[in-house]
């Protein structure tokens, strides 16, 4: 009776698990580690899932709206015809320090959009004219002979000027020589009255032509353009004024008594 006693008392003893308390708690052990275990790894791939969300987002975002505001600002800053002109197959030789001049506004308000280019060429004029024709030939633009063009006569040894026209626009091209040759020619026509002659430009160091590329709207551009509603020509005459007017009288105005 006394073992049975003290195994009752040992099994009955304060924070000893019963026997079969203690083989349900070995058995639950390894289950919640388990559990643990997996909500982790759920935790971990919904994380993953949302930031490759976020960053599909982000790229459509980047893609959708980003890009085409930029190419947009892109397209409205940027001169679609000075574009044109850059496109141009030319040697690199023909276009050096090109200087781009834009006045007016593309809606055609007031005045229409206006530009020229001026750059500077190694070559002659003549070689350098050679050169520029071919490219606008090339690009779609058709040479046009018209009265005003161009609106001053040039001599053949000093340049050439022709002028263009494709789709909407109208285009001058003027070849001419150098800077340093121009100033030589100006002292020379108009000299200064008591101002020493200038010296001679060495050739040697004036070398080369000027460029200068005019584009216009055709609309603008009223060279070649016929009156649609001429006026009647011929020599208009004098006005005739009454002869019967108290004005036109002769006769002595009656003294005052």
């Amino acid at each position: 009776m006394s073992g049975r006693v003290v195994a009752g008392a040992k099994a009955n003893a304060p924070g000893v698990p019963a026997e079969g308390e203690a083989d349900r708690e070995g058995l639950e052990e390894p289950d919640s580690g388990l559990r643990g275990a997996s909500a982790e790894l759920r935790h971990k791939l919904r994380t993953q899932r949302r930031l490759r969300l976020v960053t599909l987002m982000s790229l459509a975002a980047l893609v959708l709206l980003v890009l085409p505001a930029f190419f947009g600002v892109r397209a409205v800053t940027s001169d679609p015809v000075l574009a044109s002109l850059d496109s141009l197959k030319i040697p690199e030789w023909a276009s050096k320090n090109d200087k781009d001049f834009e006045t007016g506004n593309s809606l055609c308000l007031g005045v229409c959009e206006f530009r020229e280019r001026v750059s500077e060429s190694d070559q002659p004029f003549a070689e350098t004219t050679k050169v520029y024709t071919k490219a606008l030939t090339d690009a779609g633009w058709s040479e046009r002979k018209v009265e005003g063009c161009p609106e001053t006569p040039i001599r053949a040894e000093e340049g050439t000027y022709t002028c263009w026209q494709r789709d909407e626009l109208t285009l001058d091209l003027a070849v001419s020589l150098p800077g340093c040759a121009v100033d030589q020619v100006s002292a020379e026509l108009n000299p200064q009255a008591g101002a020493e002659a200038p010296e001679p430009v060495d050739p040697a160091s004036c070398v080369g032509s000027t460029v200068s590329i005019k584009v216009w709207n055709a609309i603008e551009d009223e060279r070649g353009k016929k009156d649609p509603a001429p006026g009647p020509q011929g020599v208009q005459p004098d006005a005739v004024l009454p002869t019967d007017d108290s004005i036109f009288q002769t006769d002595p105005t009656p003294e005052a008594s």
